[in-house]
């Protein structure tokens, strides 16, 4: 058995799903990306699943709205403190 091929954390595909939504996909670039989604999960408890299916179809709704809040938040959270980070080396650039 290998773990990285049978066994994921669901979280990751509903930030993916949220970074697409809020269509940050086609307008930033793989690095912002890949530090966006890195932010974003180390804010929420990983949830192990096997199959996508078992989450969908055994998951209560009010559990997965839950967890859609948390993406949300967490997405927004990473989001402002990219850029502040982002605000603060630009700012460091001019004062030089």
């Amino acid at each position: 058995m290998k773990l990285d091929d049978d066994i994921h954390n669901y979280y990751e595909h509903l930030v993916l799903e949220r970074i697409e939504l809020l269509g940050l996909n086609k307008t930033k670039g793989e690095d912002y990306l890949a530090d966006l989604c890195c932010l974003a999960l180390n804010q929420i408890p990983p949830r192990y699943i096997r199959f996508e299916v078992d989450m969908s179809f055994y998951m209560p709704q009010s559990e997965r709205q839950q967890m859609e809040m948390n993406v949300v938040n967490a997405v927004k959270q990473a989001m402002s403190f990219l850029e502040q980070n982002s605000l603060e080396k630009s700012w460091k650039k001019i004062v030089r």
